[in-house]
């Protein structure tokens, strides 16, 4: 694993005979192509078979007519170091959420380390050195962008430009610390995004200790750049409030696994209202009290395109292309350039749908059958997920 993160080269990789390719993109979710031609981890083709360079390969897969996607990105967990979290006590959590098709995940905060400093200088220790430490070390392959500092009273501008400066390019989730007034918060998103760090707010009711009541007025005020967790995380606020942070805030909408369903629907349907799709995104918020959910990204793929009645072709682009163009990410769309981080998948054995976007707003989750980062085959069929119809394979 530390090889992978130093660098290990893919080499020319051909993957062909795609039955489905989706794009990420939500203005062209799906795209008229069966190849990918990839080379050291990026995307160099996408186009049809008999147009693509396919000579001189290291690796070809035949995706055996099954859907390709971008690999799926979490925008919303909890890490602490290593696949490790003590707030389950439980190994391997990355590793599980890879093999349902996890390929990135964005921490809002390191919130769960046992002592986690609270005093800025070890606020800011603990931020730079999580962000070092995933940075040299990726779980399965997994990109895991780390330290995202949890922001406290007494913090200067000096502050953020000394993090931007060290490497930290997240916010944890404001108001888990002991900044919750919207005016003090306003004022350390705008050094924080001053510097180029990103930030994420903490939306509902508390959830570890030291957190409090985030409401709709201190999240419109505070203006971070994405509304996280906006259907609770656990608990939700009123669904009408929900509602009007998407109307009123220009943020990212950020829907998670760990939060009120019932307005997760709300938030999904007032996007798709407001014509602002583009704004969602998908996040687990775990590892958290109700534990790790290595299917989280897949089960609101499905659960909001099933609830929301919203094509599953575009809900895929709220857990990918959305989020990498929010997040700043090369990874999430299928286009040259692009890291070549992909989730095959098909539909479920026995699903009574016909295809896989079918099955997956009957509600159905799907089988991932491969999983791809940077052109390397991370893993082959998924331990956790139900078994796919077909699977690609490694000719």
């Amino acid at each position: 694993m530390a090889e992978i993160a130093a660098g290990a080269k893919s080499g020319k990789v051909v993957i062909k005979n795609i039955g489905l390719l989706l794009s990420g993109d939500i203005d062209k979710p799906i795209l008229d192509a069966d190849t990918i031609v990839v080379n050291d981890g990026l995307i160099v083709a996408v186009g049809k078979e008999k147009d693509c360079d396919l000579e001189g390969a290291k690796t070809v897969i035949d995706c055996r007519q099954t859907t390709v996607a971008p690999g799926l990105i979490d925008s919303h967990v909890h890490p602490v170091f290593g696949d490790w979290t003590p707030r389950q006590s439980q190994l391997g959590w990355i590793d599980s959420s890879m093999n349902g098709g996890v390929t990135t995940m964005i921490s809002a905060g390191e919130v769960h380390l046992p002592g986690r400093p609270k005093d800025i200088v070890g606020l800011k220790a603990l931020a730079i050195t999580a962000q070092r430490a995933y940075d040299n070390f990726r779980p399965s392959g997994v990109k895991v962008l780390a330290g995202a500092p949890v922001i406290e009273k007494g913090m200067v501008e000096s502050d953020f430009k000394e993090l931007a400066e060290a490497g930290v390019s997240l916010l944890g989730e404001v108001g888990l610390g002991t900044v919750k007034a919207g005016y003090e918060a306003k004022e350390m998103v705008a050094w924080a995004r001053k510097y180029g760090i990103q930030s994420t707010i903490h939306t509902g009711g508390p959830s570890v200790p030291g957190s409090g009541y985030i409401d709709k007025d201190v999240v419109l005020e505070a203006d971070a750049d994405v509304i996280g967790h906006i259907n609770g995380g656990h608990t939700s606020l009123p669904e009408a409030h929900v509602c009007e942070l998407c109307e009123k805030s220009s943020r990212a909408i950020e829907i998670v696994h760990n939060g009120n369903e019932k307005t997760a629907i709300a938030a999904a349907r007032a996007a798709i209202e407001l014509k602002c799709p583009h704004r969602v995104i998908l996040g687990t918020d775990g590892p958290a009290g109700s534990g790790v959910q290595p299917l989280g990204i897949l089960r609101m793929v499905s659960f909001i395109s099933a609830f929301a009645n919203i094509p599953a072709e575009q809900v895929f682009c709220f857990a990918t292309g959305n989020t990498a163009r929010i997040r700043n990410l090369n990874c999430g769309l299928i286009e040259v350039g692009r890291d070549a981080d992909f989730v095959f998948m098909d539909r479920a054995q026995h699903s009574p749908a016909p295809g896989l976007l079918e099955s997956v707003a009957l509600g159905d989750i799907p089988g991932v059958g491969m999983v791809m980062i940077d052109g390397i085959v991370r893993s082959g069929r998924s331990r956790n997920t139900p078994p796919a119809t077909e699977v690609p394979v490694v000719l």
